[in-house]
């Protein structure tokens, strides 16, 4: 089988669908990855693989219809020419206009990775009816004749159905999230001494940033030597973004270290004792969470769609009520004054993740779904199976 991978980002691909991408190729399949910007360091980790690099152009966050038209007509294209017979798309344009593509091009069975349905279906978007409203119809037009719709939480189905995205008919599977390689992030003891919180993320009003950083100020007060930690990258083009001139402004106001940007945040999750991400956004599921839970951290995040659903409340983390940063701050307390309870939630992260949220788990459930598991014997032979085309 040929599988076409429609990406928003270059970097996604290895450090999101690495392991995806490598277990299709071990399972025999031809695979070649699509991304709007080239990125030499992928491009190289994916022919290491043995899987091409191709470039669609696409404006990521931009709404201009003809953009996007010449992305559809790009995707379509390059169909034609590569001749797949699975697509499967993640993120919300590749999701639309190569769903769409694949429907013109008609041979191939066309899978969608909702990863979350992002700022737009959020309660903090309610005043932009009219763009959610064209985003559900567009949505709707990619969805139409997708054969499987993976989403990673228990809320996107119903509320997509209510939206009018899908309805009852589409084949909706729940996957826990991208899933976590716990080989590579390793659980690492947490150091004793006074805890230190890290949130990782874009920096943006809606990831709960400035609700991080107040709950800082008041357990400061009562605890001056506890740290925290921010790592991100400055969101300067998003509507909720952050600005870099914003962030030095905050990290003068607020006893919050700013830290850069990085493509290996395991060091920083070693060095942390609890990991918090107080987001208000509408999430699939937050794959920095998996990677704290297996590292071996207490997490501290938000009772909201995705972010809820690998916390054991009580057992591995806390949940606390969105925007609201005496709670949160009440939750790092709760920490700071019950070690014994923060080790124990901690290892009980790790055990999460390696039972539910291990990648291999995942991929092997992607696959399984997407009728990409070959039989043993062919998978040693290099033979591949031709499966129909659903209608």
């Amino acid at each position: 089988m040929k599988v076409l991978v429609l990406s928003s980002l270059a970097f996604s691909l290895l450090n999101f669908r690495g392991a995806l991408l490598a277990e299709l190729r071990r399972q025999g399949h031809d695979v070649v990855a699509v991304a709007p910007d080239y990125d030499p360091a992928v491009e190289a980790g994916l022919n290491a693989m043995g899987i091409e690099l191709r470039i669609v152009p696409m404006h990521r966050t931009g709404t201009n219809p003809l953009k996007d038209l010449q992305t559809l007509f790009a995707y379509w294209r390059l169909m034609r020419k590569e001749r797949p017979d699975v697509v499967l798309a993640y993120t919300q344009k590749p999701i639309i206009y190569g769903g769409i593509a694949a429907r013109l091009y008609g041979k191939a069975r066309f899978h969608a990775l909702m990863s979350g349905l992002g700022h737009l279906f959020s309660e903090d978007a309610r005043d932009r009816v009219l763009v959610r409203g064209v985003f559900s119809r567009l949505y709707r037009a990619g969805l139409k004749k997708a054969v499987t719709l993976f989403v990673f939480n228990r809320d996107d189905r119903p509320d997509m159905i209510a939206a009018g995205i899908i309805d009852e008919r589409h084949r909706v599977l729940q996957v826990p999230g991208s899933g976590v390689d716990t080989q590579h992030f390793v659980e690492t003891p947490v150091r004793d001494g006074a805890p230190i919180f890290l949130m990782m993320g874009r920096l943006m009003r809606d990831k709960g940033v400035y609700d991080y950083l107040e709950a800082a100020r008041i357990v400061q007060q009562k605890y001056g030597e506890v740290r925290f930690q921010l790592l991100g990258r400055p969101e300067d083009s998003n509507r909720t973004g952050i600005s870099e001139a914003e962030v030095h402004r905050l990290s003068s106001e607020y006893p919050v270290e700013f830290l850069a940007e990085t493509r290996d945040v395991r060091p920083y999750l070693a060095g942390c004792s609890v990991f918090v991400l107080p987001s208000f956004y509408r999430e699939g599921l937050p794959r920095t969470i998996l990677e704290a839970m297996s590292s071996g951290r207490a997490v501290i995040t938000t009772d909201m769609p995705g972010c809820r659903d690998p916390i054991e409340p009580g057992g591995n983390g806390f949940l606390v009520p969105p925007k609201s940063p005496h709670d949160l701050a009440k939750a790092m307390l709760k920490l700071i004054e019950n070690p014994q309870l923060l080790q124990l939630m901690s290892r009980r992260s790790r055990e999460i993740a390696e039972q539910t949220y291990d990648v291999k788990i995942v991929n092997r459930m992607l696959l399984e779904a997407m009728d990409l598991i070959m039989p043993e014997d062919a998978a040693q032979r290099g033979q591949r199976r031709t499966i129909p085309v659903a209608a």
